[in-house]
């Protein structure tokens, strides 16, 4: 009888040697910290201070499908949360329509870059960087270089509850990443749109050859990307209660090191929303530990950087491997749009 190929060590490696990392680090610091690491404290601050993270991640992952990049999504994340205080503060919105208008632009935000990108013909590092560069002036603009502060009477406790707020104690943000990852994972994994949007990182010109509109995919992808980052903006504008300008930046690293990263886990070669959330995660418990252990502040810039050219080295290693293995399929053909593909 004959049966499926028993995967080799190798590629189990690939798949869960991150998640398994995860968990050593967890031991190791629980061994070495055992009075302060190993508490639900620690787990719970991890929780709630990497919520921002997670979702820039996936929102730098969603374009790396399709073979770009959007080195504005730092930009767009202080953009954004200075939108959001200003609205409420200096403009006297509600703050769920304020919300939803950041969320919304975000969105529109991405599509531009999509189309500056796709139809402008520009390569996506150069293209975000000048659009991040743009909406960085912006941000100068609307906030006049100084923070956004809230009178006397404060925030709206139902909007700093978007962040504080705890669901079957656990933080509610928590559980924003866990709703985004799922509906990410759906796309990507189980809908046709991802299956398109997948081709066109791995091979456009076969993409465009049964059909599919490359153009389009890829505005999709950054719209995503777009929408995360006002997302994100607005539970930095919860958590932070003032408007900064010059947040965001700080945050550009740490997701592309969980985008990249987590394309070596899971399923290794290709950005997929499980892997990346095991990225944030050991990104987390090694900086948590660092943290604890009493390290210099210099260590944290070292460890993302050192691990982002480690997560991309491993990643073009992964992705050559699956190349070579002729485990990049293309798509079912879809069915042609009227016009052909774009």
């Amino acid at each position: 009888m004959t049966g499926r190929a028993p995967r080799p060590a190798g590629h189990l490696i690939g798949s869960y040697g991150l998640p398994a990392l995860t968990v050593l680090l967890v031991l190791v610091f629980s061994l070495a910290l055992p009075r302060t690491f190993p508490t639900f404290d620690t787990a719970d601050s991890i929780l709630s201070t990497q919520s921002i993270p997670a979702v820039l991640a996936l929102a730098a992952m969603v374009p790396i499908v399709t073979g770009a990049f959007d080195l504005s999504l730092g930009y767009g994340l202080g953009l954004a949360h200075v939108l959001v205080l200003k609205l409420i503060v200096d403009e006297g919105w509600p703050w769920p329509l304020a919300c939803l208008a950041v969320a919304v632009g975000g969105g529109a935000a991405g599509a531009l870059n999509g189309v500056v990108v796709e139809f402008g013909r520009i390569d996506s590092f150069i293209a975000t960087l000048g659009t991040g560069s743009m909406m960085y002036a912006i941000t100068g603009w609307v906030t006049g270089g100084s923070r956004i502060v809230p009178g006397p009477q404060g925030l709206p406790p139902a909007f700093t509850d978007l962040y504080d707020a705890r669901f079957l104690g656990l933080p509610v943000p928590a559980f924003y990443v866990l709703a985004l990852a799922a509906v990410l994972w759906l796309v990507l994994e189980r809908l046709p749109l991802g299956r398109y949007l997948y081709v066109v990182g791995s091979n456009p010109r076969a993409a465009e050859l049964v059909g599919v509109r490359t153009r389009t995919c890829t505005v999709y992808a950054f719209t995503a990307a777009g929408l995360l980052v006002g997302l994100a903006g607005v539970l930095l504008a919860a958590q932070q209660r003032q408007g900064n300008p010059s947040v965001g930046l700080d945050y550009l690293l740490p997701a592309f090191t969980g985008a990249l990263l987590g394309s070596t886990a899971i399923r290794p070669g290709r950005p997929n929303v499980l892997g990346t959330i095991v990225a944030v995660a050991v990104l987390a418990v090694g900086l948590t530990g660092i943290g604890q252990l009493g390290a210099d502040f210099w260590t944290v810039p070292l460890f993302y950087g050192g691990t982002l050219l480690i997560a991309v080295a491993l990643a073009g290693y992964a992705s050559r491997r699956r190349l070579r293995a002729g485990t990049v399929s293309p798509p079912g053909p879809p069915q042609p749009a009227e016009g052909g593909a774009e």
